[in-house]
């Protein structure tokens, strides 16, 4: 029997002695030990009832153990739901009871309220966890798994109705990782510098993916600290990151060619990268960033190349294997280069469909394989891929994906507020920036510093706006839809100079 996704990703660490994850304030953890660690982490899972295609909810720290549950759960064959620490109980709740997820693993169930948010679901500290899979052998065999089998369901927000939940099978992983190892040149000489959160397709499926595909260490960071990491680089030779960690690094005195010299490689992924910061980054360091494109549904679909141009402003050319296509939003008909359309997708990296979700994966998937991302994009005549829009009305602020309706219901329900209207801004740290645009009750001064300090109990501090602005009424077409492209046009430039939370 075999389970493609384990034996190519977490077998090979069977012997291994040398380090899989350095870590910046412990000993090295070797390859051998973290298979261990997975196995025995199997096991637990496995003691605790779960059973193939069951759903393990995930919401940690990151750490080494967190990273070795991913692990246990493709030996297993559950299915895992890795979640931002950042969600209150309330957004946890949704999530765990759509997936009927067979048990929620948290840092401190107690102290973060989970039990009394969740009732009649399995709660475990992740501590208890840990001891208990501390106590197993590790001797266990991974389940027989195909590649159409579910490993992940990642949740992903739109722009109407709830969260949807991607699933993404062994198949989705694993041909994406090898088409990525091997276009970027990872090698078991590599050391990768890992600052992003596993909660998220980027840092979980792309960078560790391909370091263990490629047999790389990586040096383990609990999250990003510009002087940390710059302290760090030359150790490593390549980078994963989202534009926020390349703005943070241009802000530091200590980036220059020298502390680069020992690198081969910087990628950038989860949000636009402007031009600028491409362009000032290349001047300080000699490296030009790789920019790559993809969402939660397909992981990566386009790259720029390793070798040849990485064009500013550009995500690349379609990865082997995968079939990228514009079309009209309106009639789905393919448009000539250099027209914008809608970026369609298709290849062994698209997912299968949303959890639950016939309509909206009838909706999004085409009969022939094609997934609508929504996005909109054109191709130049060197086949590079600009993305120009997005149709849906998605916010992406840090890498973070960010529902605006979300937030919108419940500034309509705050104090001295008649309707509102959350837009994203550029914003030359995060990508973008979120801002509410709020309309005051006639006769009425809404408290903008008490609404803001009332959402920070309701939703994750990613998604907070960063300013609020009030305004007498919001533009809006003859059907009285909100215009928030005027919105956006009008308020963009707000964050230009300055950078940092603000609100006003």
């Amino acid at each position: 029997m075999t389970n493609p996704l384990f034996d190519a990703l977490f077998a090979p660490l069977a012997g291994r002695e040398t380090p899989l994850l350095i870590l910046p304030d412990a000993a090295p953890i070797r390859g051998d030990a973290f298979l261990k660690r997975v196995l025995q982490m199997a096991q637990a899972l496995v003691a605790l009832g779960l059973q193939p295609g069951d759903r393990l909810a995930l919401q940690v720290a990151k750490s080494p153990d967190a990273f070795a549950l991913y692990g246990a759960s493709v030996a297993t064959g559950v299915v895992l739901l890795p979640l931002n620490p950042a969600y209150e109980p309330a957004e946890l709740g949704y999530f765990v009871q759509d997936s009927d997820a067979a048990l929620l693993l948290a840092d401190d169930p107690a102290a973060d309220g989970l039990r009394g948010a969740l009732p009649g679901r399995r709660v475990l500290g992740i501590g208890a966890f840990a001891a208990m899979a501390g106590g197993k052998s590790g001797s266990v065999a991974p389940v027989a798994r195909q590649t159409k089998d579910l490993a992940a369901l990642l949740y992903t927000s739109g722009t109407t109705g709830r969260s949807k939940g991607a699933m993404l099978s062994h198949g989705n992983l694993l041909s994406n990782a090898q088409v990525l190892a091997d276009l970027w040149r990872f090698t078991p000489a590599d050391v990768l510098l890992h600052a992003l959160p596993i909660f998220h397709t980027h840092g979980l499926f792309v960078a560790g993916n391909v370091a263990l595909l490629s047999g790389a260490a990586m040096i383990w960071l609990p999250g990003f600290q510009a002087e940390q990491v710059l302290a760090l680089l030359p150790q490593a030779t390549a980078m994963m990151g989202v534009p926020t960690f390349y703005t943070r690094l241009l802000d530091a005195p200590g980036l220059t060619r020298a502390a680069t010299a020992q690198m081969r490689l910087f990628v950038s992924g989860s949000a636009p990268l402007l031009a600028e910061t491409h362009a000032e980054f290349e001047h300080r360091t000699g490296h030009a960033i790789l920019e790559r494109y993809g969402m939660t549904e397909t992981n990566m679909s386009t790259s720029n190349p390793y070798d040849g141009a990485r064009r500013a402003g550009t995500v690349g050319m379609a990865l082997p294997g995968v079939e990228v296509a514009i079309t009209d939003p309106a009639t789905g008909v393919a448009l000539p280069v250099g027209e914008a359309g809608m970026i369609e997708l298709r290849g062994p990296n698209v997912f299968p469909g949303y959890w639950n979700m016939p309509d909206k994966t009838a909706q999004d998937l085409r009969a022939n394989g094609f997934f609508i991302t929504g996005d909109l994009g054109r191709f130049d005549e060197q086949g590079y891929l600009q993305i120009v829009g997005r149709l849906k009305d998605l916010i992406i602020s840090g890498g973070m994906n960010i529902y605006p309706k979300e937030l919108e219901l419940l500034l309509d329900d705050a104090s001295g507020v008649l309707e509102s209207a959350v837009i994203g801004v550029p914003h030359p740290d995060f990508g973008e920036a979120v801002v509410a645009v709020l309309v005051p009750i006639p006769g009425q001064v809404p408290d903008v510093a008490a609404i803001a300090k009332g959402l920070r109990g309701q939703v994750a501090r990613f998604k907070q706006p960063k300013a609020m602005v009030v305004r007498d009424a919001l533009p809006r077409n003859a059907m009285g839809k909100v215009r928030k492209e005027l919105l956006r046009a009008e308020y963009g430039g707000m964050f230009a100079a300055a950078v940092g939370p603000s609100t006003t």
